[in-house]
């Protein structure tokens, strides 16, 4: 909120000036900007993460944080963003940085460089917090869980004392997951005082409720310099430890997570990962919003990985010259009538393989081919080793990770396959909608919002989908949509019409979180 002050300097400048220009204040010292339209404040808002596209990526969480901002309506809203300056970003992105400035912070009993560095990508001002110590190393996260407590403990305080000395003030710091769960617990303790940091508000948004920054509470509170107060149980500590992720839930002012079935089910003990009752106790500062893809990367019309390019008009004849096209580069059987199933995954339990590999066997006895990309647990990437050696015409295992080739995949497959146990959004499911390519999907999380089960008595639907965590319930959705695509044809095609018109675009999302920054600015 303005100061009176404040207020009277906005409006006597719209008055000379006219609406729509910066309006430079002094407050606390430092110099800032409030920008103005139609004769009120422009609303700020910051998000802060551990990643971002396009500087650096190792999953969905940077693509949300790369997307939302460019959504979001500029006219009323300045959305910046703040991450870590790792040394493993690629040259051709450390090239776009400018030096901002730099200075020394008080944390973990040392005075600590915190380097700031800015950028300009898509119209969207980033920023980046640079510590070699910290964010040195080959790839973004380490393996120790006790070293990454300490670097995002740095990065949460850095950020916020970066925020007077780079002069943008914002009404809200939109924190995404566990890495950035101590920014609204020091907006609450030794950022509170002062006219500049006294009203801003913090959201956290959980994109994974799995993963949440606990390690033992003495070297918590040893590392971060937060009072013995913040480590109790309606507090910082869960189960005996200190828990990033539970301060960020307790002392923010709004908490989203990225879809409502998900926003749902983690306030129960299967899906709450041990915070379900503090998640029921902030229900109604609880929501979720369905995250969404970009429609100018994900877009088969344009899409230069695919081969041949095609639109919800004319993918009757164009989409299947994908399918031949990725049949001959995996070593296939070439035959453009035999349904191909797609998926694209990390390899691991969460994502429901345990079930793919109890029916495996069977799955391979149907007339279909499958194609997997992706690497993860040791067992899983063997396992499809194996049936690709043991159904070589059928069964492509492709053990790495390649973004032409999930594209490729996206376009070329008929059905693409997602049976996860839990499911927080999901953005593969969204991609193969987009594509034309038919989800079949468990009912959990964001894939219970995203996939409308088919109906064939009304003809309705843009997917296939069961409920429950079994094997041989998964085989049968399966094989039910096997028979829709192979004896009806054009209910087939109907379905694909569905889930090319589906709209999962950010702008879509954006507007739901721009209505969350205007109930919590008020």
């Amino acid at each position: 909120m303005l100061s009176l002050l404040e207020q009277m300097l906005v409006q006597t400048f719209d008055e000379r000036s006219g609406a729509g220009t910066p309006v430079a204040f002094q407050r606390s010292g430092c110099n800032f900007l409030i920008n103005s339209v139609e004769g009120f404040p422009m609303k700020n808002i910051l998000f802060a993460a551990s990643e971002g596209v396009p500087f650096i990526k190792t999953g969905g969480l940077a693509d949300v944080v790369g997307s939302l901002p460019k959504c979001i309506d500029k006219k009323y809203f300045d959305v910046r963003v703040i991450i870590p300056k790792y040394a493993c970003m690629k040259q051709e992105l450390k090239d776009k940085l400018n030096y901002v400035t730099h200075f020394y912070m008080d944390y973990n009993w040392k005075n600590v460089y915190v380097g700031i560095l800015e950028a300009e990508e898509d119209g969207v001002h980033y920023y980046f917090i640079d510590n070699e110590t910290y964010f040195n190393g080959p790839k973004p996260y380490s393996d120790d869980p006790r070293w990454e407590i300490e670097r995002y403990a740095f990065f949460s305080k850095a950020v916020l004392s970066a925020l007077p000395v780079i002069g943008f003030r914002p009404d809200v710091i939109h924190c995404h997951d566990w890495q950035t769960g101590l920014i609204p617990v020091y907006l609450k303790e030794r950022f509170r005082e002062g006219d500049f940091f006294r009203g801003i508000k913090s959201i956290i948004t959980i994109h994974n409720l799995k993963f949440q920054g606990r390690w033992d509470t003495k070297t918590v509170q040893n590392i971060t310099g937060l009072p013995e107060y913040y480590f109790t149980p309606d507090k910082l500590e869960a189960y005996k430890d200190a828990n990033l992720l539970k301060g960020g839930i307790v002392y923010a002012d709004a908490v989203t997570t990225v879809s409502d079935t998900y926003a749902e089910e983690i306030k129960t003990p299967f899906y709450g990962e041990g915070l379900d009752g503090l998640l029921r106790a902030r229900s109604r500062d609880l929501r979720g919003i369905v995250n969404g893809i970009d429609y100018t990367d994900f877009n088969p019309e344009t899409d230069k990985h695919i081969p041949y390019p095609y639109n919800a008009v004319n993918f009757r004849k164009e989409k299947v010259k994908n399918k031949k096209d990725l049949q001959q580069e995996l070593g296939l059987r070439q035959d453009d009538k035999k349904m191909m199933i797609g998926l694209v995954s990390r390899l691991t339990d969460q994502k429901g393989l345990d079930l793919i590999a109890y029916v495996m066997d069977e799955l391979c006895q149907d007339d279909i081919q499958l194609v997997v990309l992706g690497t993860g647990e040791e067992r899983y990437e063997n396992m499809f080793r194996h049936f690709d050696w043991k159904y070589n015409d059928k069964v492509s295992a492709n053990i790495y990770y390649s973004d032409p080739l999930s594209h490729k995949i996206y376009a070329a497959c008929d059905a693409f396959l997602m049976p996860s146990l839990f499911e927080p959004c999901g953005l593969s499911q969204l991609m193969a909608l987009r594509y034309g390519t038919i989800p079949i999907v468990r009912e959990t999380g964001g894939l219970k919002d995203t996939v409308a089960p088919y109906n064939e008595y009304e003809s309705t639907g843009t997917g296939f989908s069961f409920t429950n965590y079994n094997a041989h319930e998964m085989l049968n959705t399966i094989r039910y949509a096997e028979h829709i695509y192979y004896d009806k044809k054009r209910e087939w095609n109907k379905l694909v019409d569905r889930a090319m018109a589906a709209d999962f675009s950010w702008h879509v999302s954006a507007a739901r979180y721009q209505e969350m920054y205007d109930w919590l600015i008020g």
